[in-house]
């Protein structure tokens, strides 16, 4: 009697890289994203997705606020149509960046959710960035 981890049996290995290659078209993760940004390397757009009052109080270095309901046509016409967007929101509990990389890939760009959010920044010990709120 097989474990339950080999009940299923595993993929053949052909099936299995294309599959994976096809899940890496989809995602990235929180170490890849700060790899590229420590390394100077960064060739995409990195989008909290959250509402500016939680993206004020803390988010990644180098993230540009942008909400997935104000993605729209004319807004995201800032950027040249082949840019790469990796998109993040609070975490795994959070659907706000599979909703931003829906919102991006019906606009016809392109798109990577980083799995983990802020969540998963937050496990890998990587800092966060907030923004200083003018007293009145």
């Amino acid at each position: 009697m097989p474990s339950p981890a080999a009940e299923i049996p595993a993929a053949a290995s052909e099936i299995a890289a294309t599959h994976y290659a096809a899940k890496l078209g989809f995602e990235t993760d929180c170490s890849d994203v700060h790899a590229a940004f420590a390394a100077g390397k960064v060739d995409f757009v990195l989008l909290d997705v959250r509402s500016p009052a939680l993206f004020a109080r803390s988010h990644l270095p180098g993230a540009t606020n942008l909400p997935h309901g104000k993605m729209t046509a004319h807004r995201m016409s800032q950027w040249a149509g082949d840019t790469l967007f990796v998109v993040y929101c609070a975490g795994p509990h959070c659907n706000g960046a599979d909703k931003a990389a829906f919102r991006l890939a019906k606009l016809g760009l392109k798109a990577k959710l980083m799995i983990g959010g802020m969540t998963g920044w937050a496990d890998e010990g990587f800092a966060f960035e907030s923004v200083a709120i003018a007293a009145e």
